[in-house]
């Protein structure tokens, strides 16, 4: 049995969510980055009920999602202080796919953040998840609506297949537009004692567009040294992302053994597609933002049809080329058998 889906261009569904939130409930919802799996921020047994619907490791913080603008809850209900150079993000990325690492509030348990004393918030683009966040009037912590490690859903049948009824209410915000995570930044403070930004998990905001905001190059941090260790960012696991079928990342398609047992995952189309068992191309034209918004759609259908391997190429490494990288460079780590051929 699986969860009910309601639309979420109907207000009563609207209403009928956010009372499951205020009751302690999960709900599952669309944003523009991925599909949401949300709790009441500040109820610690509705967020334990996040981790065991999908099989979360418990040091691994979640992200605290707020409606933005004038609307309760605001950032003072789950933030503590806000450091210049955040603020100026906020201002430029928010509402959008940006997450900033701060500070926690007491109020903020401490199952939500791993046990560290900040706390990881964003505020969504969508309108949907917006009008979902306004009608709560609580914090609410969602990663990603999917069992732990797997693929990131980016529509509603995708999370009714993931986690079925472990949710207790999907809303239909139809196919994710951007398609990819939230860029997380964090701050750390530097030998003039200010407080600087560094990307902790590259994703929708690309690198360089956050530079130009604060007027200077901000490092761009992945992966973690420890993962047993409670992680500095949501999704920083070296495994993540990962699809059941063994899974290659590649330069150059021409690489892949035995191309007619494989489905290809390509950016551009290949020089020859009728090599592989199936090919899903992301972009026909080369755009980056397409190949972002179908990404993960076309890696699970690639995963469903029971190929022996899976290859994929590896996408120009700038803009949002380079948090689809880090993407396939973790499914590859995380598919049991993959490797990436493309690195260095």
């Amino acid at each position: 049995m699986t969860a009910r889906v309601l639309s979420a261009a109907d207000p009563a569904a609207i209403g009928e969510a956010a009372a499951v939130l205020r009751g302690g409930g999960l709900v599952a919802f669309g944003t523009e980055t991925v599909y949401g799996l949300g709790a009441n921020a500040l109820d610690p047994v509705a967020v334990a009920k996040v981790f065991a619907a999908k099989g979360r490791p418990r040091f691994d913080p979640l992200i605290v999602h707020l409606p933005g603008g004038d609307d309760a809850p605001g950032l003072s209900a789950v933030v503590a202080d806000l450091p210049a150079d955040a603020g100026r993000l906020a201002e430029r990325f928010w509402p959008g796919p940006l997450t900033l690492v701060l500070p926690k509030a007491a109020a903020v348990p401490d199952l939500v953040t791993a046990g560290l004393a900040s706390v990881a918030v964003r505020v969504p683009a969508s309108e949907p998840a917006r009008a979902l966040l306004r009608a709560a009037g609580v914090p609410v912590a969602a990663p990603s609506a999917n069992r732990f490690g797997g693929i990131s859903p980016t529509t509603a049948a995708h999370v009714a297949e993931g986690l079925g009824e472990a949710v207790d209410l999907i809303l239909d915000a139809g196919p994710c537009r951007v398609g990819i995570e939230s860029t997380v930044v964090g701050f750390e403070t530097d030998a003039n004692g200010e407080r600087r930004p560094v990307v902790l998990r590259p994703g929708a905001v690309t690198a360089e567009a956050l530079s130009d905001a604060v007027g200077r190059p901000i490092e761009v941090r992945t992966g973690n040294a420890d993962p047993g260790a409670a992680q500095t960012s949501p999704g920083s696991l070296s495994r993540h992302y990962a699809p059941r079928t063994p899974l290659t990342v590649t330069a150059d398609p021409a690489e892949v053994a035995a191309p007619a047992e494989c489905g290809l995952l390509a950016f551009i189309p290949p020089a020859a597609p009728e090599r592989f068992a199936v090919c899903e191309t992301l972009s026909a034209t080369g755009d980056l933002t397409e190949a972002a918004a179908g990404f993960y759609a076309a890696l699970r259908r690639l995963d469903a049809l029971g190929l022996p391997r899976l290859a994929a190429v590896r996408f120009p490494n700038e803009g949002l080329g380079a948090a689809l990288n880090d993407r396939l460079r973790r499914a590859a780590a995380g598919s049991e058998g993959g490797r990436d051929l493309s690195a260095g």
